[in-house]
């Protein structure tokens, strides 16, 4: 039903999750796949950071956590864009435990976040 959902981080969650209050972390841990390598690597960015995996540039908005517990839900803003692209592949809100309701389609490279880093 409609009504018992509500638009949080441009996604429909349950009004339960909208209640829930958040802490921002220092920055994000992510890990990254190349498709055609098969190399997997882990990512750190700070909020408002840049970093390269490839040919793709990932930028930071700030990371999200649940309040007192840091080790709980991630979300991260993300934008990321390709060295032959001036269209960014991918903006918007990723979740660490469900990846696939906001992913990154691209050909060659899968992005996802791990975790808030809080220190």
């Amino acid at each position: 039903m409609i009504r018992s959902f509500g638009l949080v981080f441009g996604l429909l969650l349950p009004l339960a999750a909208q209640a829930e209050e958040v802490s921002v972390g220092k920055g994000a841990k992510l890990r990254g796949l190349d498709k055609v390598t098969g190399v997997v690597q882990d990512i750190t960015v700070m909020n408002g950071g840049v970093e390269r995996m490839g040919r793709i540039m990932i930028a930071l908005g700030e990371c999200r956590y649940p309040e007192g517990n840091p080790s709980g839900e991630a979300y991260a803003f993300l934008a990321i864009g390709e060295d032959a692209s001036d269209d960014p592949v991918f903006t918007g809100w990723m979740i660490a435990s469900s990846p696939a309701i906001s992913a990154m389609e691209h050909r060659r490279y899968d992005v996802w976040v791990l975790r808030c880093i809080t220190e």
